[in-house]
């Protein structure tokens, strides 16, 4: 039987799957280091006393890559093409992601994440991409909604297994990296280039074929509408890292300072990360708007900081924890649906290149904001409940704003 012709294809249970796995491998980076940041400290301090701030340094590395190129990968995803570029970039990943297993240099080791960064901008750039292309509305937000509710499985398996790979040896969590070419064998067999969405372009009012048979060209880059995406991820990203980072600092201050027991104690609220994630497809089948969604994740986030903030036992934190994973758990597929509602298939990969660079922007300066507050306030539990009011009031403005803009611009996702 001859293979359907791409224009012919349609996505299936075989893309999406691959398009969740690959969308992890970011995460990968991130994730699977922090179990082994103590002894690859313990490797390096003997010969350089500043293994202890370099070390973490070069565990966040990849993220900073990001932020800077991603909206080049973008404009690579449109001129080039989604597959090819995905292929592209997860090949290298793996070779480039393990090879600090074969390195003894902290500093080579420090350079090798930055070219991580890389590949992780390129992949993240396109899956986000290619989600919008293969499916309308609705797969979209399923797919994004298996992402979230996988993801944090996902992650608890690669905890278990850096720690054990750490315990044999240093930089053995760096083998981990390997797990891309089983990944890329997939993409090979299941992922193909899109042609250009009819569905989705006549959802949003931009009927891209018409235009070609009659030779106009094709739309402009839409400046004003991934001006709003910008600013609202970069918003969104600062306040979705604040307990993140900061978390384990509140817990100090209630007097909670023993890395065993706020695991356990916390164990149980951060699964409301998949409610979030759940709540965001419930709500999304049920016809919520983008703008609706966004101010219900927003109003989450700022509640649960709040409640963390103003909390004087484990009770008010564990409360202040589930409202805050809640609304994490619907922050990333809310924000990744509107995006891509609002751009059409020629710009697609340059706009989700810059989301990708905004949220990651975001993520770099939601600790220096929270440093400057605390500093300024005096506790870190003011600094949460003053990022909390500042993230329900940006609810209500955003939910004002944007329910004003044409109805076609914010509610197709």
């Amino acid at each position: 039987m001859a293979i359907p012709s791409t224009a012919e294809r349609k996505p299936g249970l075989a893309q999406g799957l691959t398009v969740i796995i690959a969308g992890f491998l970011p995460i990968l980076a991130i994730v699977s280091m922090f179990p082994a940041i103590p002894a690859i400290i313990g490797h390096f301090a003997p010969t350089n006393p500043a293994a202890a701030m370099q070390v973490p340094s070069m565990v966040t590395a990849p993220g900073l890559t990001i932020a800077l190129v991603a909206m080049f990968a973008g404009l690579l995803v449109d001129r080039f093409g989604r597959r090819t570029l995905l292929l592209i970039a997860t090949f290298f990943y793996g070779i480039i992601g393990a090879a600090p297993f074969f390195l003894e240099n902290l500093n080579a080791i420090y350079a090798s994440r930055l070219l991580l960064g890389l590949c992780e901008a390129a992949i993240l750039t396109t899956i986000n991409t290619l989600i919008a292309d293969y499916w309308p509305d609705q797969g979209r937000r399923k797919w994004l909604a298996l992402q979230g509710l996988l993801g944090p499985a996902l992650s608890s398996g690669m905890i278990f297994f850096a720690g054990t790979m750490t315990a044999w040896r240093w930089n053995g969590i760096f083998l981990l990296y390997f797990l891309a070419f089983p990944i890329f064998i997939a993409m090979l067999r299941y992922m193909y280039e899109p042609a250009s969405d009819v569905t989705a372009r006549r959802m949003l009012g931009m009927d891209e074929q018409g235009l070609f048979e009659h030779g106009v060209a094709a739309p402009s880059f839409p400046w004003r509408a991934m001006g709003s995406i910008a600013a609202l991820t970069l918003f969104s990203s600062a306040i979705y890292y604040v307990f993140i980072v900061n978390g384990a600092t509140v817990w100090q201050e209630l007097g909670v300072s023993d890395p065993k027991s706020i695991g356990q104690i916390t164990a149980l609220p951060t699964l409301f990360i998949l409610v979030g994630a759940s709540l965001f497809w419930w709500l999304g089948n049920r016809g919520m708007s983008s703008p609706a969604l966004i101010a219900v994740f927003l109003g989450l986030l700022g509640a649960g900081l709040a409640v963390m903030g103003l909390a004087h036992g484990w009770q008010g934190m564990i409360l202040g924890m589930a409202l805050q994973q809640t609304g994490a758990g619907m922050a990333i597929p809310t924000l990744i649906a509107w995006a891509q509602s609002m751009l059409p298939f020629q710009h697609r990969g340059r706009g989700m290149g810059i989301w990708t660079a905004t949220f990651f922007f975001g993520q770099f300066s939601s600790p220096l904001l929270v440093s400057g507050l605390r500093a300024g306030l005096g506790t870190m539990q003011a600094a949460f409940l003053v990022a909390g009011v500042i993230s329900a009031v940006g609810a209500v403005i955003l939910l004002l704003v944007l329910s004003r803009q044409p109805q076609r611009a914010v509610s197709a996702i």
